[in-house]
Protein backbone atom coordinates (compact mmCIF):
# COMPACT_ATOMS: atom_id res chain seq x y z
CA UNK A 1 0.00 0.00 0.00
CA UNK A 2 1.27 3.44 -0.91
CA UNK A 3 0.76 5.55 2.20
CA UNK A 4 2.43 8.39 4.01
CA UNK A 5 5.52 7.26 6.01
CA UNK A 6 3.83 8.45 9.17
CA UNK A 7 0.36 9.88 9.58
CA UNK A 8 0.25 13.64 9.20
CA UNK A 9 -1.51 14.20 12.51
CA UNK A 10 1.16 12.28 14.40
CA UNK A 11 3.83 14.58 12.98
CA UNK A 12 1.70 17.66 13.61
CA UNK A 13 1.06 16.94 17.27
CA UNK A 14 4.71 15.95 17.77
CA UNK A 15 5.70 19.44 16.66
CA UNK A 16 3.19 20.99 19.06
CA UNK A 17 4.50 18.86 21.93
CA UNK A 18 8.06 19.94 21.18
CA UNK A 19 7.07 23.62 21.27
CA UNK A 20 5.63 23.26 24.80
CA UNK A 21 9.14 22.68 26.16
CA UNK A 22 9.76 26.41 25.62
CA UNK A 23 8.18 28.42 28.49
CA UNK A 24 8.03 31.62 26.44
CA UNK A 25 6.10 29.83 23.68
CA UNK A 26 3.61 28.42 26.22
CA UNK A 27 3.15 31.81 27.83
CA UNK A 28 2.72 33.52 24.48
CA UNK A 29 0.18 30.85 23.41
CA UNK A 30 -1.83 31.62 26.56
CA UNK A 31 -2.11 35.17 25.25
CA UNK A 32 -3.24 34.01 21.82
CA UNK A 33 0.12 33.35 20.17
CA UNK A 34 0.40 30.80 17.36
CA UNK A 35 3.83 29.37 18.20
CA UNK A 36 2.65 25.79 18.83
CA UNK A 37 0.65 25.81 15.59
CA UNK A 38 3.73 26.99 13.68
CA UNK A 39 5.76 24.12 15.15
CA UNK A 40 3.05 21.64 14.14
CA UNK A 41 2.93 23.01 10.60
CA UNK A 42 6.72 22.85 10.35
CA UNK A 43 6.57 19.21 11.47
CA UNK A 44 4.20 18.40 8.58
CA UNK A 45 6.14 20.38 5.99
CA UNK A 46 8.67 17.72 4.80
CA UNK A 47 5.94 15.35 3.59
CA UNK A 48 3.86 18.22 2.25
CA UNK A 49 6.76 19.26 0.02
CA UNK A 50 7.15 15.69 -1.22
CA UNK A 51 3.55 14.65 -1.74
CA UNK A 52 2.25 17.99 -3.02
CA UNK A 53 5.19 18.97 -5.21
CA UNK A 54 8.14 16.58 -5.61
CA UNK A 55 6.14 13.50 -6.63
CA UNK A 56 4.51 15.33 -9.55
CA UNK A 57 7.89 16.34 -10.97
CA UNK A 58 8.99 12.72 -11.46
CA UNK A 59 9.32 11.50 -15.05
CA UNK A 60 9.33 7.66 -15.21
CA UNK A 61 11.22 5.85 -17.97
CA UNK A 62 8.92 2.83 -17.85
CA UNK A 63 5.34 2.48 -16.64
CA UNK A 64 3.55 -0.69 -15.53
CA UNK A 65 -0.17 -0.07 -15.98
CA UNK A 66 -2.20 -3.31 -15.68
CA UNK A 67 -5.41 -3.16 -17.72
CA UNK A 68 -6.80 -6.68 -17.26
CA UNK A 69 -7.93 -8.46 -14.12
CA UNK A 70 -6.13 -10.38 -12.84
CA UNK A 71 -2.96 -8.77 -14.20
CA UNK A 72 -0.19 -10.87 -15.67
CA UNK A 73 2.47 -11.32 -12.95
CA UNK A 74 5.01 -12.23 -15.61
CA UNK A 75 4.54 -8.89 -17.34
CA UNK A 76 5.16 -7.00 -14.10
CA UNK A 77 8.20 -9.13 -13.22
CA UNK A 78 9.69 -8.60 -16.70
CA UNK A 79 9.26 -4.84 -16.39
CA UNK A 80 11.23 -4.82 -13.13
CA UNK A 81 13.87 -7.13 -14.58
CA UNK A 82 14.26 -5.03 -17.73
CA UNK A 83 14.50 -1.78 -15.75
CA UNK A 84 17.38 -3.18 -13.69
CA UNK A 85 19.16 -4.51 -16.78
CA UNK A 86 18.65 -1.25 -18.67
CA UNK A 87 20.10 0.79 -15.82
CA UNK A 88 23.13 -1.50 -15.73
CA UNK A 89 23.59 -1.51 -19.50
CA UNK A 90 23.10 2.22 -20.05
CA UNK A 91 24.94 3.31 -16.93
CA UNK A 92 22.20 5.69 -15.81
CA UNK A 93 19.23 5.79 -13.47
CA UNK A 94 16.03 4.20 -14.78
CA UNK A 95 12.72 5.02 -13.08
CA UNK A 96 9.86 2.52 -13.07
CA UNK A 97 6.30 3.45 -12.11
CA UNK A 98 4.03 0.68 -10.79
CA UNK A 99 0.40 1.68 -11.25
CA UNK A 100 -2.47 0.18 -9.31
CA UNK A 101 -5.43 -1.63 -10.89
CA UNK A 102 -8.73 -0.07 -9.89
CA UNK A 103 -11.79 -2.27 -10.36
CA UNK A 104 -14.51 -0.01 -8.94
CA UNK A 105 -15.22 2.94 -6.67
CA UNK A 106 -13.98 0.95 -3.67
CA UNK A 107 -12.04 -1.96 -5.11
CA UNK A 108 -8.43 -2.45 -6.15
CA UNK A 109 -6.55 -5.56 -7.20
CA UNK A 110 -3.51 -6.07 -4.98
CA UNK A 111 -0.24 -7.36 -6.30
CA UNK A 112 3.07 -7.85 -4.53
CA UNK A 113 6.56 -7.26 -5.92
CA UNK A 114 9.26 -9.02 -3.93
CA UNK A 115 13.05 -8.80 -4.27
CA UNK A 116 14.82 -12.02 -3.31
CA UNK A 117 18.32 -10.64 -2.83
CA UNK A 118 19.86 -13.94 -1.71
CA UNK A 119 18.71 -15.76 -4.84
CA UNK A 120 19.06 -12.63 -7.03
CA UNK A 121 15.51 -12.89 -8.34
CA UNK A 122 12.31 -10.87 -8.64
CA UNK A 123 8.94 -12.39 -7.74
CA UNK A 124 5.46 -11.01 -8.43
CA UNK A 125 2.33 -12.44 -6.82
CA UNK A 126 -1.26 -11.42 -7.54
CA UNK A 127 -3.30 -10.94 -4.38
CA UNK A 128 -6.95 -10.37 -3.50
CA UNK A 129 -9.26 -7.48 -4.30
CA UNK A 130 -9.11 -4.94 -1.47
CA UNK A 131 -11.24 -1.96 -0.43
CA UNK A 132 -10.15 1.57 0.40
CA UNK A 133 -9.07 0.47 3.87
CA UNK A 134 -6.82 -2.19 2.35
CA UNK A 135 -9.05 -4.97 3.67
CA UNK A 136 -9.20 -8.05 1.40
CA UNK A 137 -12.55 -9.18 0.07
CA UNK A 138 -13.32 -12.85 0.58
CA UNK A 139 -12.89 -15.25 -2.31
CA UNK A 140 -11.10 -12.79 -4.60
CA UNK A 141 -7.62 -14.34 -4.74
CA UNK A 142 -7.06 -15.62 -8.30
CA UNK A 143 -5.75 -19.13 -8.90
CA UNK A 144 -2.62 -17.78 -10.51
CA UNK A 145 0.92 -18.90 -9.70
CA UNK A 146 3.48 -16.18 -8.89
CA UNK A 147 5.99 -15.19 -11.55
CA UNK A 148 9.67 -15.47 -10.69
CA UNK A 149 12.49 -14.19 -12.88
CA UNK A 150 16.26 -14.11 -12.26
CA UNK A 151 18.10 -10.82 -11.97
CA UNK A 152 21.20 -10.90 -14.12
CA UNK A 153 22.72 -7.81 -12.52
CA UNK A 154 23.86 -7.35 -8.90
CA UNK A 155 21.16 -5.60 -6.86
CA UNK A 156 21.48 -3.52 -3.69
CA UNK A 157 18.22 -2.69 -1.91
CA UNK A 158 17.91 -1.12 1.54
CA UNK A 159 14.12 -0.96 1.87
CA UNK A 160 11.52 -3.60 2.72
CA UNK A 161 12.00 -6.28 0.03
CA UNK A 162 8.23 -6.80 -0.25
CA UNK A 163 6.35 -4.00 -2.02
CA UNK A 164 2.55 -4.14 -1.86
CA UNK A 165 0.68 -2.27 -4.58
CA UNK A 166 -3.05 -1.83 -4.11
CA UNK A 167 -5.11 1.26 -3.25
CA UNK A 168 -5.03 4.83 -4.62
CA UNK A 169 -1.71 5.23 -6.47
CA UNK A 170 1.24 2.93 -6.89
CA UNK A 171 4.88 3.48 -5.98
CA UNK A 172 7.85 4.18 -8.21
CA UNK A 173 11.33 2.65 -8.14
CA UNK A 174 14.62 4.04 -9.35
CA UNK A 175 17.38 1.68 -10.50
CA UNK A 176 20.68 3.49 -10.08
CA UNK A 177 24.02 1.93 -11.16
CA UNK A 178 26.72 2.64 -8.59
CA UNK A 179 29.71 0.91 -6.99
CA UNK A 180 29.46 -2.24 -9.11
CA UNK A 181 25.76 -2.85 -8.53
CA UNK A 182 22.30 -1.48 -9.26
CA UNK A 183 20.86 0.28 -6.25
CA UNK A 184 17.06 0.16 -6.03
CA UNK A 185 15.43 3.24 -4.50
CA UNK A 186 11.84 3.01 -3.28
CA UNK A 187 9.95 6.26 -3.97
CA UNK A 188 13.09 8.08 -5.21
CA UNK A 189 11.32 11.45 -5.01
CA UNK A 190 10.51 10.96 -1.33
CA UNK A 191 12.72 11.85 1.67
CA UNK A 192 15.40 13.34 -0.53
CA UNK A 193 16.14 17.09 -0.31
CA UNK A 194 12.99 17.78 1.72
CA UNK A 195 14.06 15.52 4.61
CA UNK A 196 17.35 17.25 5.36
CA UNK A 197 18.45 18.43 8.79
CA UNK A 198 20.43 21.14 6.99
CA UNK A 199 17.18 22.44 5.52
CA UNK A 200 15.59 22.28 8.99
CA UNK A 201 18.38 24.46 10.36
CA UNK A 202 18.06 26.98 7.52
CA UNK A 203 14.30 27.12 8.00
CA UNK A 204 14.79 27.70 11.71
CA UNK A 205 17.22 30.54 11.07
CA UNK A 206 14.80 32.17 8.59
CA UNK A 207 11.89 31.84 11.05
CA UNK A 208 14.05 33.26 13.84
CA UNK A 209 14.95 36.31 11.79
CA UNK A 210 11.28 36.94 11.09
CA UNK A 211 9.68 36.01 14.42
CA UNK A 212 12.42 35.96 17.02
CA UNK A 213 14.69 33.29 18.49
CA UNK A 214 12.00 31.13 20.20
CA UNK A 215 9.98 30.92 16.97
CA UNK A 216 13.14 30.02 15.07
CA UNK A 217 13.94 27.22 17.50
CA UNK A 218 10.49 25.62 17.47
CA UNK A 219 10.11 25.86 13.67
CA UNK A 220 13.55 24.37 13.01
CA UNK A 221 13.15 21.66 15.64
CA UNK A 222 9.58 20.95 14.50
CA UNK A 223 10.83 20.32 10.98
CA UNK A 224 13.70 18.20 12.33
CA UNK A 225 11.52 16.02 14.59
CA UNK A 226 9.55 14.84 11.56
CA UNK A 227 12.79 13.72 9.92
CA UNK A 228 14.02 11.95 13.05
CA UNK A 229 10.68 10.17 13.52
CA UNK A 230 10.85 8.92 9.94
CA UNK A 231 14.37 7.67 10.58
CA UNK A 232 12.94 5.06 12.96
CA UNK A 233 11.43 3.23 9.98
CA UNK A 234 12.92 1.51 6.95
CA UNK A 235 13.40 4.05 4.20
CA UNK A 236 15.59 6.61 5.91
CA UNK A 237 16.23 10.15 4.68
CA UNK A 238 18.90 12.23 2.99
CA UNK A 239 19.78 13.81 6.32
CA UNK A 240 22.50 16.19 5.14
CA UNK A 241 21.40 17.33 1.69
CA UNK A 242 22.90 19.22 -0.19
CA UNK A 243 26.17 17.83 1.18
CA UNK A 244 25.08 14.20 0.68
CA UNK A 245 23.35 12.57 -2.29
CA UNK A 246 21.64 9.51 -0.88
CA UNK A 247 19.20 8.56 1.85
CA UNK A 248 20.74 7.14 5.00
CA UNK A 249 18.86 3.88 5.78
CA UNK A 250 16.44 3.97 8.69
CA UNK A 251 16.76 2.04 11.95
CA UNK A 252 14.01 -0.42 10.87
CA UNK A 253 12.40 -0.34 14.32
CA UNK A 254 8.87 0.01 12.97
CA UNK A 255 6.70 0.12 9.88
CA UNK A 256 4.94 3.37 9.20
CA UNK A 257 1.69 1.66 8.14
CA UNK A 258 1.48 -0.02 11.56
CA UNK A 259 -1.05 1.86 13.70
CA UNK A 260 1.04 1.38 16.85
CA UNK A 261 3.85 3.82 15.97
CA UNK A 262 1.28 6.48 15.12
CA UNK A 263 -0.81 5.85 18.25
CA UNK A 264 2.33 5.91 20.39
CA UNK A 265 3.55 9.18 18.87
CA UNK A 266 0.18 10.83 19.39
CA UNK A 267 -0.19 9.52 22.96
CA UNK A 268 3.31 10.57 24.02
CA UNK A 269 2.78 14.00 22.45
CA UNK A 270 -0.49 14.52 24.34
CA UNK A 271 1.14 13.46 27.61
CA UNK A 272 4.08 15.83 27.09
CA UNK A 273 1.76 18.70 26.20
CA UNK A 274 -0.26 18.21 29.39
CA UNK A 275 2.87 17.82 31.48
CA UNK A 276 4.54 20.96 30.10
CA UNK A 277 1.40 23.09 30.33
CA UNK A 278 0.98 22.00 33.92
CA UNK A 279 4.58 22.56 35.05
CA UNK A 280 4.70 26.02 33.45
CA UNK A 281 1.41 27.07 35.05
CA UNK A 282 1.23 29.13 38.23
CA UNK A 283 -0.45 26.30 40.17
CA UNK A 284 0.64 22.83 38.89
CA UNK A 285 -1.80 20.05 39.77
CA UNK A 286 -0.32 16.92 38.19
CA UNK A 287 1.43 14.52 40.60
CA UNK A 288 5.15 13.76 40.09
CA UNK A 289 4.44 10.20 38.93
CA UNK A 290 2.07 11.31 36.16
CA UNK A 291 4.68 11.53 33.40
CA UNK A 292 6.25 8.11 33.96
CA UNK A 293 2.95 6.28 34.35
CA UNK A 294 1.33 7.97 31.36
CA UNK A 295 4.30 7.27 29.08
CA UNK A 296 4.09 3.57 29.95
CA UNK A 297 0.47 3.25 28.72
CA UNK A 298 1.31 2.40 25.05
CA UNK A 299 3.76 -0.28 26.19
CA UNK A 300 1.22 -1.80 28.59
CA UNK A 301 -1.47 -1.81 25.88
CA UNK A 302 0.92 -3.41 23.44
CA UNK A 303 1.80 -6.15 25.89
CA UNK A 304 -1.88 -6.70 26.70
CA UNK A 305 -2.68 -6.99 23.00
CA UNK A 306 -0.19 -9.83 22.69
CA UNK A 307 -1.85 -11.86 25.45
CA UNK A 308 -2.89 -15.25 23.99
CA UNK A 309 -6.51 -14.91 25.12
CA UNK A 310 -6.99 -11.47 23.58
CA UNK A 311 -5.08 -12.44 20.44
CA UNK A 312 -7.27 -15.52 19.98
CA UNK A 313 -10.42 -13.42 20.40
CA UNK A 314 -9.26 -10.86 17.82
CA UNK A 315 -8.33 -13.61 15.37
CA UNK A 316 -11.86 -15.04 15.68
CA UNK A 317 -13.41 -11.62 15.05
CA UNK A 318 -11.14 -10.90 12.08
CA UNK A 319 -10.38 -14.17 10.28
CA UNK A 320 -8.92 -12.33 7.28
Amino acid sequence: MFSWPMKGFAHFISGIALSTFFPEIVQDAARGGIGPALAGIAAMLPDTLDFRFARWLEQPDRVVDPDTDPPDPGMIARAVQEAAERAWGEGRAIRLMLHTLRLGPDAWRRYVVRFDLEASAIEVEIGPIVNTGGRPMRGTVPDLPPARLPLSVPIRYDYDPTITVDIFSGPSLAFVPEDGAVRVLFLPWHRAWSHSLVLAALLGVAAGLLGGAPIGWIVGLGYAIHILEDQLGWMGSNLFWPFTRHRIPGLKWMRSVDPWPNFTAVWISIVLILWNLDRFSQAPILPPWFLLLALLVPLLLRLAGRHPILQEQWDEEDPD
